[in-house]
């Protein structure tokens, strides 16, 4: 199956890791159907990722979350740790509210999507992570908040890191952390798409952070935004 391709001028770099061989030969062959991808390698756990990851040099990994060795989670924290930008990571799972997912998108994952996914959806999720426009889902959005709400406010401790956003910035962060896209945001504050995108551009580098999943997190764990109970 081949789906539109996006406007990048070079391939996104795609690395499958699956211990399951059946999906990640499918994954594989999706994905290496469409025009703006490259599938560069495949591994069947996160044993020696770090390696994987030197040698193939991917744009964004597909980790499998539940790997008998090394699961997805201590893979991920071990390509983090790599020296230099590294991959973005999107994890993959057979669960909805899988443990491991909610401190993989504080370890830095660019989000994660269920195995039965939709194939459109798993080819837009890559070229979407691959162009830094890291973004959940409403559905992982909504699951996130949840897991916030099922335990005690977290304390606003790092309230004060946020000094540094601009009140527009802190207006685009709320709206992140809410789910909505760019597009949408632009909409609500009156103000053209790129200058949304600029807004966010500087959040992250104020904050540190990697992408739009970390600064959902940051909203939520600075006490920025509150769940609804």
């Amino acid at each position: 199956m081949t789906l539109a391709s996006s406007t990048r001028s070079t391939p996104v770099r795609v690395l499958v890791v699956d211990d399951q061989s059946m999906i990640r030969a499918g994954f594989a062959a999706l994905l290496d159907a469409q025009q703006d991808i490259v599938v560069v390698g495949t591994a069947d756990d996160g044993l020696g990722i770090t390696d994987v990851v030197r040698r193939t040099q991917p744009d964004v990994v597909l980790m499998d979350i539940r790997m008998p060795k090394v699961n997805g989670l201590d893979a991920t924290r071990a390509i983090f740790a790599m020296p230099g930008e590294g991959p973005k990571v999107i994890m993959l799972t057979t669960f909805d509210a899988d443990e491991y997912v909610f401190t993989a998108l504080r370890v830095g994952a660019s989000g994660f999507l269920l195995k039965d996914s939709p194939p459109e959806e798993l080819v837009q999720a890559v070229r979407v992570v691959a162009d830094g426009e890291a973004l959940l889902s409403p559905k992982v959005t909504r699951a996130l908040i949840a897991d916030y709400a099922a335990r005690p406010q977290p304390p606003a401790k790092d309230s004060v890191r946020l000094g540094v956003l601009t009140e527009r910035e802190r207006e685009v962060m709320v709206r992140v952390a809410r789910g909505r896209s760019n597009a949408e945001i632009s909409e609500d504050l009156f103000v053209a798409e790129q200058t949304i995108k600029t807004h966010v551009s500087r959040i992250l580098t104020k904050l540190d952070l990697r992408d739009r999943t970390q600064m959902v997190v940051a909203a939520y764990e600075s006490g920025l935004v509150h769940t609804e109970r």
